[in-house]
């Protein structure tokens, strides 16, 4: 490294910038090594700031993985509005159940609340089922299929995406069965109640 970029001055940021910053720090952190490794000291390293700096704007650890997590669920819900608008008008929902299931497994949303929860933060999914429920309700406005349960729909599929994203690899492998069958039961799920709602109830 020569002189000059060592003795570059580190950017400043305004307060906004360096919160957004070290939060997308801890979802880089969080997605290549776990939720244990969403600590203040490890972020504050990747953006080049203090560990009083984060203070600053976390007060603690636990402060830090509730704001990613808060942040997590308005990102979560505002990409399932659209998919949702988007099976419905294709009749397939395989593209909402991917992006639920991605949200809470490939993306970290299941591991970091049930880390969170594991060290005694019971709160720790609030924010997700809080946005969850609010979708939930708009949806349910101008939903065309009176018969079909979307609350019944929204449980099942969060609780098997949730369950897949902390038991789905291990559960799969000793019932030697493919590691996706979670989600084509969830799909073969939400199929039946479409098919069944086009038609009202007698």
């Amino acid at each position: 490294m020569t002189a000059t970029a060592l003795s570059t001055p580190r950017r400043r940021l305004t307060p906004e910038a360096s919160r957004d910053a070290a939060l997308d720090a801890a979802r880089s952190l969080l997605v290549e090594s776990g939720p244990q490794a969403v600590t203040l000291k490890a972020v504050a390293a990747r953006i080049g700031r203090t560990h009083a700096n984060l203070l600053h704007h976390f007060g603690s650890a636990d402060g830090l993985q509730k704001a990613l997590i808060e942040r997590m669920a308005t990102s979560i819900v505002g990409t399932i509005r659209d998919a949702v608008h988007r099976s419905r008008a294709a009749r397939d929902p395989a593209e909402l159940v991917d992006l639920v299931f991605d949200a809470f497994g490939c993306n970290g949303a299941g591991a970091l609340a049930g880390w969170m929860i594991l060290n005694g933060n019971q709160d720790a999914l609030d924010p997700i089922l809080t946005a969850i429920h609010d979708l939930v309700e708009d949806l349910s406005k101008d939903e065309d299929r009176p018969n079909v349960p979307i609350r019944d729909e929204t449980l099942h599929l969060v609780l098997m995406a949730l369950g897949d994203a902390l038991l789905g690899a291990p559960m799969a492998r000793a019932l030697d069965l493919p590691r996706d069958r979670a989600r084509a039961i969830a799909r073969q799920m939400l199929l039946a109640d479409h098919i069944d709602g086009t038609t009202p109830a007698t």
